[in-house]
């Protein structure tokens, strides 16, 4: 699989329905952050609690996703956008989130969020095109992040099936993804060569942890008997009732959540959006069904997740499970992907209690979930820093090693001011603007491609 995109896939030009339907959704997306309806953040949306109940003001609560999000919007959801000429998530939703909260009316919000749209989708282009003018353009050489991470993020099963069943199931999962990514570039070679693999991966991790659940479930089915023999237990919990009132709360607002499933769905329809970093460089490529697949993997880690934090604060996520992802990717035509996208908005909101409760029951399968995420942030981030130097070696060779790994060296001693995943991405940025200057003071000859 070749290091770099075709050039056309980088330009980052839109049609007017594109830009539309972008600028409609950003309006859209704040308005909802605005009324701690849903927010894309996960790490935001706990905190949207006491801000629903009036026990946090506004401009602390936009600090606070402030914070959380501008590393993810400059270190990774703009680089990502320019050098793969595709939109994503953390570009679109994590500003939006922020102005939505931050806008002090109802009305100001989806004016503020369709202004970050119109920058999106009429200021990218322009920034794409003067970059990849410079005599150093490190817009191109991001792309160089395409292989490792296209290739790593397939082992994601199993980093997850070895940190919860230990070292032999995890061995042998790891022999039989090497053996399919073998076997996948050998017979198909025109296929995502992770794409069986992280498939088989994922159907192993989910058959050991209903195994375990369904063992365990066996085995205490005697001791409930017993207590229910002994009487009825109280049923007093106040996180049901939390859990309750948080759901009946996104309800009311059913037909606000199917216009967001449908508008989401119908962008990534428009195949101009991807939902992760490895889809970004899949839809580049133009291989949907490889993206839908990764997207579809990926779910699997966050519903969980985005489903116990929804219920614990009343607030959902702007992309819902992100199952609007890849089931937009493959939609036909737009009109189809705004029916499915709003049924399957529809159909989580309405599901989400019980889906709390099938998380109860099965607690390793939720488990699994936390493993997941993890073992995706440590395939990314490993994939994402061997990318950036690589791109880092391809605009400077040694001297640009030093500066881009320099940088992501400081941030980590400094704290991590940039967050980890978005440093490497970061650097390579601020590495080309300073090989940049380097040879314009002529200090620096750029490499020839």
């Amino acid at each position: 699989m070749s290091s770099y995109l075709a050039a056309d896939s980088t330009s980052l030009s839109f049609s007017l329905p594109q830009e539309l339907v972008v600028i409609v959704l950003c309006a859209l997306t704040a308005f909802i952050a605005h009324q701690a309806l849903a927010v894309f953040n996960d790490g935001v949306r706990p905190f949207l609690l006491d801000f629903i109940r009036g026990e946090s003001t506004r401009s602390a609560t936009t600090a606070v996703s402030f914070g959380l999000s501008a590393g993810f919007i400059f270190g990774l959801g703009a680089p990502m956008a320019l050098s793969t000429g595709v939109l994503n998530p953390w570009l679109l939703f994590l500003p939006t989130d922020i102005l939505g909260i931050l806008a002090p009316r109802k009305w100001l919000a989806p004016i503020l969020g369709a202004a970050w749209g119109a920058v999106v989708v009429f200021g990218l282009g322009g920034a794409n095109t003067l970059a990849h003018r410079l005599p150093v353009d490190f817009l191109t050489a991001l792309q160089q992040m395409s292989t490792p991470i296209l290739f790593l993020f397939a082992l994601f099963p199993v980093l997850a099936i070895t940190k919860q069943f230990g070292r032999l199931r995890g061995g042998i999962a790891g022999v039989v993804e090497l053996a399919l990514v073998v076997a996948t570039m050998k017979l198909w070679p025109k296929v995502f060569a992770g794409s069986i693999a992280m498939a088989v991966g994922v159907l192993m991790l989910i058959g050991f942890a209903a195994s375990r659940d369904i063992r365990q479930r066996r085995a205490e089915k005697a001791d409930r008997a017993a207590v229910a023999a002994a009487g009825p237990a109280a049923d007093d919990d106040p996180m049901a009732s939390l859990f309750g009132a948080s759901a009946a709360r996104l309800r009311r607002h059913l037909p606000l959540f199917m216009v967001l499933g449908a508008g989401v769905c119908l962008l990534a329809q428009m195949h101009v959006f991807g939902g992760g970093e490895a889809t970004s460089f899949l839809m580049a490529k133009h291989d949907y069904s490889a993206a839908a697949q990764v997207d579809f993997y990926r779910v699997f880690g966050f519903i969980p997740l985005i489903a116990t934090t929804a219920l614990a604060s009343g607030a959902y996520g702007i992309a819902g499970f992100t199952l609007v992802y890849p089931i937009g990717y493959l939609m036909p035509n737009p009109w189809l992907a705004l029916i499915c996208g709003a049924l399957v908005f529809a159909a989580e909101v309405l599901l989400l209690s019980r889906l709390g409760r099938l998380l109860s029951a099965f607690p390793s399968v939720r488990d699994s979930s936390e493993h997941l995420r993890s073992a995706i942030s440590d395939t990314l981030g490993l994939a994402i820093l061997f990318g950036s130097l690589m791109a880092a070696n391809t605009m400077g060779g040694g001297l640009g090693i030093l500066v881009v790994g320099g940088l992501y060296l400081l941030n980590e001693a400094m704290g991590r001011p940039v967050v980890r995943m978005a440093a490497a991405p970061a650097a390579v940025v601020v590495g080309g603007i300073v090989l940049n200057v380097l040879y314009w003071l002529h200090l620096f000859t750029p490499i020839k491609a």
